[in-house]
Order: structure tokens, then sequence, then C-alpha cells
């Protein structure tokens, strides 16, 4: 089970612009124990800019720990856990990089945030305090030693329980219009069929024949439901053709995004899962074992995917906000993108089907929940 931490940060700015500094304080979620803490003095900004940056500190501490933690932020900011969790619009210019940054650390689906009142973030408090007179003397804020830091510091309170929802309840905030993925697997190639891996460290193989009818058939699909306003693809050369011919009929553009293509399987590229296994047994019982782990010679790891398919979803979703987008890609993205849907483990893509020129359908919200609603749709190529 995925590791999960409870971030606690804030920042202060002495005269709002003024000397500024952040603290951050990281827990771990079942016990409350202290793990990791960040501190640093920003020089000149407000107290806005200080609080973004002790939240993009935690969550970087958090994803050095564990890339694959889900994390619970607690501020006393009201205007950075509104503003994170979609619920108010981020206008000022000099907030809206730091949100953007903060929403690429980790994926969004993993990041929960809560408001809690000043008194129960003192320690975060103090070590923005800490920051700020360290810069008031000309120096950087430096950790304390683990055990001073351990003594020093409170454990985390219990958020206390929600009421218990009547009979009939609906959530009363109107969240908006979800953004909707429709993700659509490229069709066959020659390796399909074979079952051979293909990755972006590859032959970069085109469509075949059969893979071409595929993509024509999921084009009419598609047209027929009338929904799609965006396109966008991996730049691999299957995927652009397959949005292509989408595209064609649909009358619309397709924008390429390198984070949607296919893992790297350095060695294994070509290779059957058979001959893997009898060349690197070593490497492939690793690497099913672990996210971590990497496919032979210049492979990637499925973290690594996490990491950068999380990032392009939130480029998607801040550029298609309110939209549905059909995001032509590969079986590991998409199953990646499905399974930080879904809140799953990292080793739950290995019990996902795929088929080629399938869809996949998933709806995000403004609260930063997301909603799995189809899964390896083949229907329109019966």
């Amino acid at each position: 089970m995925a590791a999960r931490f409870i971030v606690e940060a804030d920042g202060g700015s002495r005269g709002n612009p003024g000397p500024a500094g952040y603290g951050a304080v990281v827990r771990d979620a079942g016990t409350g124990q202290l793990v990791a803490e960040a501190a640093e003095f920003i020089g000149h900004a407000t107290n806005n800019v200080a609080e973004y940056k002790g939240l993009i500190a935690g969550l970087k501490a958090v994803r050095d720990l564990d890339p694959d933690a889900s994390v619970d932020v607690r501020m006393d900011s009201k205007l950075v856990v509104e503003q994170m969790s979609g619920r108010w619009k981020i206008k000022h210019p000099d907030m809206q990089p730091l949100a953007a940054e903060a929403r690429t650390v980790l994926p969004r689906g993993r990041v929960t945030y809560t408001w809690i009142p000043r008194e129960r973030n003192k320690d975060a408090d103090r070590l923005a305090n800490e920051a700020m007179d360290a810069g008031r003397d000309g120096r950087q804020w430096e950790p304390r030693k683990p055990a001073e830091a351990v003594a020093g510091q409170a454990a985390a309170e219990p958020l206390p329980k929600p009421p218990a929802p009547k009979a009939g309840w609906a959530a009363p905030a109107d969240l908006g219009t979800p953004t909707t993925f429709v993700l659509l697997r490229h069709g066959e190639t020659p390796l399909t069929p074979e079952k051979r891996f293909s990755g972006s460290g590859g032959t970069d193989p085109e469509l075949s024949d059969k893979g071409r009818w595929q993509a024509e058939r999921a084009a009419e699909a598609l047209a027929a439901r009338g929904s799609i306003q965006a396109v966008v693809a991996s730049p691999m050369r299957r995927t652009r053709q397959t949005a292509e011919i989408v595209t064609a009929r649909l009358g619309l553009e397709v924008r390429y995004e390198d984070g949607l293509r296919e893992v790297d399987f350095g060695a294994w590229e070509g290779l059957t899962f058979a001959e893997v296994q009898e060349r690197y047994p070593d490497d492939l019982s690793a690497w099913l074992g672990s996210a971590k782990a990497k496919p032979t010679g210049s492979g990637e790891s499925f973290t690594t995917l996490t990491h950068r398919a999380g990032a392009a979803r939130d480029r998607i979703l801040a550029r298609y906000a309110g939209k549905t987008v059909l995001v032509v890609s590969h079986v590991s993205p998409i199953k990646t993108l499905v399974r930080l849907a879904l809140g799953a483990p990292p080793d739950s893509m290995y019990r996902m089907e795929l088929s080629a020129a399938s869809i996949c359908a998933v709806q995000y919200y403004a609260d930063g929940n997301a909603s799995v609603r189809l899964l390896n749709d083949g229907s329109h190529l019966r």
C-alpha cells in the first residue's frame, strides 16, 4: 500500500511585501510522527507567495520520500487551500505560476487540501519565522538534528470527523462542468499482435493496415458522439497517425504532448515477454515487483512515467478546463492516468486490459477528484 503523509505548510512576510520565508512539516499520516521539515528565507515577497512556496517545498519533500504517496495538505491560508482545491480562481499573476508548479509535483488525484486554524499550524509557522530570522541575520535556515526536531514537534491533531450525511444527501457545492479525457489507445502496429515490447526507445513503428482500420472505426464512433472539442496526442508515429485519422473526421487540429509518449523499455524493445524472461529474468522480476525498477539498459521506470504523465495531465486540464478532450496515447500512459484517477496502487496496472484502439474515459472535477467512466471499450471495432 502506498504511503500516506500530512503536509503542514505556512509562509510569512514582515511587511507584506517584505522579508519573507516559508516553513513546511511532513508527518506520517498513520502515526503523526515527524519525517521531514523544510524552511527557507526567500527575500522580499508577499505572504501569499511565501505560503505557496511553503506548499511546494512540503510536496517536494513528500515526493523525495515516496513519489507514489498520497498527501493531505493542511494550511491556515484559506486562499491557498481554496485555490488549489479548484473552488476559487487564481487571478493574481504572482500566484498562477506557483499554483501551476505545485500541481506538477505530485499527481492531482493524490493530494487533498484542508484548511486548519492558525493555532493548529504552529510548527510550520515557527519554521517560517525561523527562516525569516535567519534572513535578517544574513544567513539561510538550517535544519536541526533529527532528535531535536522530533522533540520540538507535536504530533498532528486529527481532523474533526464530518457529520454523517443525511438520507438523500448530495454535495451542496456546484463544482461546475468537469473536464473529460477520452483516452484512445493507438491502433495496431506490426508488433502489437505479437505482443512485443514497443516503447519510446525502439523502432517507432507505423500503424498496420488493421491499425488504420481500427483508427477509422474509432473516428466514426467519436464523430457520432459529437462531444470531442480538442485533441491531444503522443508525438510517436503510431499515435500521430491514429490522431490524424480521427481529426480528419472530426475537423479538429491535434496538439502534441511529449508527456503522453510510451515508456522506454530499454533492451526489451522488440522482445516478447517470454524472450525477456529468458534473457533478463532478474531484471524482469524486479520490474514486476516495483514501480521504481527500470527495464534493462536505458529503460524508464513506471515511477518516472507517473511523474511525466501526471504533469501532462495537469497541463491538459489547465488548457482545456471544462471541455471534452480526446487524448491519443499508449498502453502504459493510459493505464497510469486511469490508476491515478482511481487512487489505485502501481501494481494495479498489471490487472488492466487495454486493447488496441480501445477507449477509456475519465472526468476531472474542480475539487481535484476524478471519476473513471469507461475502461477498454472496443464496441466500435465489432
